[in-house]
């Protein structure tokens, strides 16, 4: 929200004060302080459609702002890129490629951290309460598992809730959101990193039915950020052979990379992560960015391939080849025919229905959970604990249903299994039979993900088992999503539609010559892209994880927007600062409201009549009132004078920190009557649309450039100001247009309740 206040109107009070009527009524001088002495301010405000930019959810708030992915065309900008040499322009360009091997290396070495620790860790739980059920002593078992879960979750919880709670969930949404231009408080900090890496490893490792694959997204894209940030200033670690990223848009490209790196250290899916990013994350995309993530994701592949080939020879504790749900397909299927395909539909179907149900059972539970994480982090702790304590029920209570079966006289592995992972698992039964059912709730995910899929195994696991894993983990995955620890949907979801899969493949085993294994796939595919909606990257995800390997969504409007035109939505107030403005006007137009964007107006002497300068953000008018370069009479001083006291980099945006603040900035009396010249600093060439364009064209054209601002000009110019508004992000939310037009007929998704969902909990939607 650049252009207008959130949380209090600002139209009718400043500083407390009550304006008059009058004021309000014909558009008198806005900023009207007495103790300044502003007789005749240099700002203007229009009075124009007004809402709340207040959405809280919960007890905390946190301010969320957009992103400026455009190039500020200033003065400034263009002296910088004119006296930018070629060895400059070459070493910018070695740079995002050397970023991008970075982002790569060090993906790749967290995302094999991460499963070298699952493992271990999960797998020395498993192998404790494992031998002593061999011993028979079941209870004391019970107690070791859940007791070991029990400790894995609360300090997984307790990380989350007290050190960084935005690591808590997948990441994934926020990461869509940062691409998407949108930049919400600590989502990519440190502190989440950490939590996000060492929190995951802990509900992983701690039996929750939840994946470490979304929380890899989101750690991906903070490894990105970190590597991009140029240093910090406040301590003193700014490198100057990074200053060229100091800037949403490199940023953007860098954190791109990070999300797909992160999908592919995941995976193992290179490919499987830049469609990941190109088809779900990022909206805006280009071919250079399209080489450098595929380059970092086959960067990942290839750490992740050295550090197993020398895990094989057991270095690795437990690890050996566990991990990375890597099982071998592609000699599955010599051939299909028309009964095959039919069974393929009918599995998309049931697909479509289950991940439908899903994501409306996640929202209701999201919305009950919601009411004890609204009390503090006790209450999240205390959650995570009672959910894992059902999970270690059910993960140890069921397998006791199921009747134990005779080894398979043929089988080529160990059976039961002993000491390590496998198929077959002894649980209660005696020797030369195993309990189908505990080789899939007693075992990693990964693991139990591997045995779904494992080819020639058709009566490995009997119907019975099938169902009660498929309701088990379909319930669980849905009680589990939504506590304060780092979870991802991912797994969740392949492991029930394995399960339904191999299901449906030995329902259909006699009209179809399909492998077992082979349906588990396809059952995870189609639930996977009946959740998440995703088609094509889901398909290479799941072929590269299973080696079985032989434009894309456009921006759009919806429908009631094509009733509408730009000048409808745009609210207010809108205020405008001149060229060469008054240090006082600009104080006051920066302390009473959260925009980021003012329009620039030129007027007389400075232009024969009025006319839109451009745009200057509230950062770079920060800087330049820190930079004190004021002059006593109003004219300009031009971009030289101000090139001697800043340079570009000066005013590049600020990394992980908050960058300069009003409250730093010591301004006296005399300095607030004097006059700063903006015209160096001003986007000369922003993005503008008439105000009668269709606000669905205005919609596909703030999305597609990645815009933060977009001006509304007049249809009429010289009659009126040269500035209707400014419409940002908030201004094409459903809630914002159908809050100002009620008789809207509203698209079939919002009478649905899309609009209803809960928000991320903000105080002012700072666009």
């Amino acid at each position: 929200m650049d252009h207008r206040e959130g949380g209090e109107d600002i139209e009718s009070r400043v500083d407390g004060v009550e304006a008059p009527r009058e004021m309000k009524r014909n558009g008198s001088n806005f900023f009207d302080d007495k103790k300044a002495g502003m007789r005749e301010p240099l700002l203007r405000r229009r009075t124009m459609n007004t809402t709340s930019q207040l959405a809280v959810v919960g007890a905390n708030v946190c301010p969320i702002e957009s992103l400026d992915y455009e190039i500020v065309e200033n003065d400034l900008y263009k002296e910088d890129w004119r006296s930018r040499r070629k060895a400059q322009i070459y070493q910018y360009v070695v740079l995002k490629w050397t970023l991008a091997l970075l982002i790569g290396l060090v993906t790749g070495l967290v995302g094999f951290f991460n499963n070298l620790a699952v493992e271990n860790i999960a797998g020395f739980k498993l192998l404790l309460t494992s031998n002593l059920m061999l011993k028979h002593s079941y209870h004391k078992a019970f107690v070791v598992y859940a007791g070991c879960n029990l400790v894995l979750a609360a300090a997984a919880a307790a990380l989350c809730a007290y050190v960084a709670p935005a690591a808590a969930g997948s990441g994934i949404p926020e990461v869509k959101a940062y691409l998407n231009g949108v930049d919400a408080y600590s989502i990519l900090a440190p502190s989440t990193l950490f939590v996000k890496i060492f929190g995951s490893i802990g509900g992983v490792s701690a039996g929750f039915v939840l994946g470490k694959e979304g929380p890899m997204v989101h750690t991906g894209a903070c490894i990105a950020s970190l590597l991009g940030q140029g240093g910090s200033r406040k301590y003193r670690l700014t490198w100057t052979w990074l200053r060229y990223f100091k800037n949403d848009r490199d940023r953007r490209d860098l954190i791109t990379c990070g999300a797909a790196a992160g999908v592919a250290a995941a995976f193992r899916a290179p490919v499987g992560g830049v469609l990941f990013a190109l088809e779900e994350a990022a909206s805006w995309w280009r071919s250079a960015l399209l080489w450098r993530t595929f380059f970092t994701t086959a960067v990942v592949a290839v750490v992740l391939r050295t550090f197993i080939d020398f895990c094989r020879s057991g270095n690795c504790g437990l690890f050996g080849q566990g991990g990375l749900i890597m099982f071998d397909l592609s000699s599955s299927v010599p051939a299909y025919g028309t009964p095959d395909l039919i069974a393929v539909i009918v599995l998309g179907i049931v697909g479509g229905i289950f991940g439908s149900l899903y994501n409306y059972l996640i929202d209701q539970t999201l919305r009950t959970y919601s009411i004890f994480n609204e009390r503090g982090a006790p209450f999240k702790i205390l959650l995570t604990v009672a959910v894992s304590l059902l999970t270690s029920c059910c993960s140890y209570g069921l397998p006791w249903l199921a009747k134990c079966t005779p080894c398979p006289p043929d089988a080529q592995d160990q059976c039961p299994t002993i000491g390590r992972s496998g198929n077959y698992k002894n649980f209660q039964c005696p020797p030369n039979q195993y309990n189908d059912l505990a080789s899939l709730f007693l075992n990693t995910n990964d693991d139990a993900i591997r045995n779904l899929f494992s080819g020639g195994t058709g009566n490995e696991f009997c119907l019975s088992t099938l169902c009660i894993f498929f309701i088990g983990v379909y319930c669980l995955g849905i009680v589990t999503y939504g506590i304060a620890i780092p979870s991802g949907l991912f797994i969740p979801v392949i492991l029930a539609g394995a399960s339904y899969g191999r299901l449906a493949g030995t329902f259909l085993g006699s009209i179809s010559k399909l492998d077992k294994g082979l349906f588990a796939l396809l059952g995870a595919a189609s639930f996977l892209g009946g959740t998440m909606r995703m088609t094509v990257s889901v398909c290479v995800i799941l072929l590269e994880l299973t080696n079985d390997l032989l434009m894309l969504p456009m921006a759009h409007a919806e429908p009631y927007m094509r009733n509408l035109v730009a000048r409808d939505v745009v609210s207010g107030p809108l205020i405008t600062l001149s060229g060469v403005e008054r240090v006082g006007n600009i104080v006051h137009a920066i302390r009473l409201t959260c925009h980021n964007g003012f329009p620039v107006v030129d007027e007389p002497p400075f232009s024969v009549a009025p006319e839109l300068c451009g745009l200057v953000l509230r950062t770079h008018l920060l800087v330049l009132l820190k930079g004190k370069r004021f002059t006593k009479e109003r004219v300009t001083t031009g971009t030289a004078d101000v090139l001697q006291r800043f340079g570009a980099y000066d005013f590049a945006k600020a990394g992980s920190g908050k960058g300069v603040k009003l409250e730093e900035i010591d301004i006296n009396e005399e300095e607030m009557e004097m006059y700063v010249d903006l015209h160096p600093i001003t986007n000369r060439s922003p993005y503008t649309v008439v105000e009668t364009m269709s606000l669905a064209k205005a919609a596909v054209l703030f999305r597609e450039l990645g815009l933060r601002h977009l001006c509304v000009v007049p249809k009429t110019p010289g009659v009126r100001p040269p500035i209707v508004g400014i419409l940002t992000r908030h201004d094409f939310m459903p809630e914002h247009i159908l809050g100002l037009f009620p008789r809207i007929k509203q698209a079939s998704w919002v009478a649905r309740g899309a609009i209803n969902v809960p928000q991320p909990s903000i105080n002012c939607w700072d666009m």
